[in-house]
């Protein structure tokens, strides 16, 4: 009899607790997040009215990337190789072709390997001076495009894009050629801030064979649309941070020739300062060495022997600096010295 009443006193306390929660949830109650927060939290709002700017844990993730605006330099470098690339590719097509920069964004290399589109063709370009790489992508619609300008395509027509099928040594010649006409106007775009040559090394068409940094190294991706009337495509630059470290002293300027920590005003100021300033020079006669015993032993008469001959030079100090050698002599009633010359930086050292 007791058991089932302990039965029936345990599930009317179940009951009890489940009409409880069914009313209402309790205040400490694990609340449970909807897919709109956790896309908010994660910075993947969809949606014309979702944010561009990175939020949440992406922010968290990119923090550790150095942005491309610390390097102010390297813009100024990226905006006369526009300028130069307009110039060259016109001559270099024969066509009236119009080079811009879509976007320079900081990422790192093993992202940027994924986000390749392909088919595309990547060219991997050593700095000499700098003893690392660079690449230089070309997509598959400026590869078709200049393939069609350089054997005579008609203007005004599309490029004829045949897709599921290997690059032909024709095309992966032209490429060749495109390439080194961009890293030529690399070179010359860095001439002004330092001594640079971009050599074309290999050209790759599987993304994994061009790694040139290790996945994590943080790189500089400049992006280049290339117009030519109808037709045109996309070239992309892509710089890691380890072969921009020779030079990252030279981009860090705000202008060309800019010297940090330096004030011109200050200098000649301070100079001026200095030129006018007092100091007291000793004439040193003869340095002795005594005991401390024969020290407290001098009396008030007692004569101390100096061991210079009469006419022997003298040393003129400024504190412990040697300065100047000069010749004992009188004027009047007063002693004075004539400076004979001047202790070399050197000597002063080892005096």
């Amino acid at each position: 009899m007791s058991g089932s009443q302990e039965e029936d006193d345990l599930a009317a306390a179940w009951g009890a607790a489940l009409e409880d929660e069914g009313a209402a949830p309790a205040p400490d109650a694990t609340r449970v997040l909807n897919q709109a927060e956790i896309d908010s939290l994660l910075g993947f709002e969809s949606g014309p009215a979702g944010n561009a700017d990175e939020s949440g844990i992406q922010k968290i993730i990119s923090s550790g990337l150095v942005s491309y605006e610390r390097l102010p330099m390297l813009e100024i470098v990226f905006d006369r190789l526009v300028r130069l690339m307009s110039t060259t590719l016109r001559n270099f097509t024969s066509d009236n072709v119009e080079v811009s920069i879509d976007g320079i964004v900081s990422l790192r290399f093993a992202d940027y390997l994924n986000s390749i589109p392909l088919p595309a063709m990547l060219g991997v370009a050593r700095a000499e001076q700098w003893d690392n790489y660079g690449l230089v992508v070309v997509d598959s619609a400026l590869i078709y495009s200049v393939v069609d300008v350089l054997l005579g395509g008609r203007r005004g027509t599309a490029a004829m894009r045949i897709e599921g099928r290997p690059y032909t040594t024709i095309e992966r010649t032209l490429v060749e050629r495109l390439i080194g006409v961009v890293l030529d106007d690399l070179t010359s775009a860095f001439e002004p801030l330092c001594p640079v040559e971009f050599k074309f090394d290999r050209l790759e068409v599987n993304p994994r064979f061009a790694a040139i940094s290790r996945p994590s190294n943080a790189c500089v991706l400049v992006r280049l649309r290339v117009d030519m009337e109808d037709r045109g495509g996309k070239l992309e630059l892509l710089l890691p941070y380890a072969t921009l470290e020779p030079v990252r002293e030279l981009l860090l300027q705000q202008f060309m020739g800019e010297k940090f920590g330096r004030d011109s005003i200050w200098e000649t100021h301070l100079a001026d300062e200095l030129l006018s300033t007092e100091i007291a020079l000793d004439v040193v006669l003869d340095e002795q060495v005594l005991p401390l015993s024969s020290v407290i032993s001098l009396k008030v008469g007692d004569r101390i022997a100096l061991g210079v001959a009469p006419g022997a030079p003298v040393r003129l100090r400024c504190g412990e600096v040697p300065l100047f050698e000069a010749e004992l002599g009188r004027q009047e009633q007063r002693l004075a010295v004539r400076i004979a010359r001047e202790f070399a930086r050197g000597r002063r050292a080892e005096a």
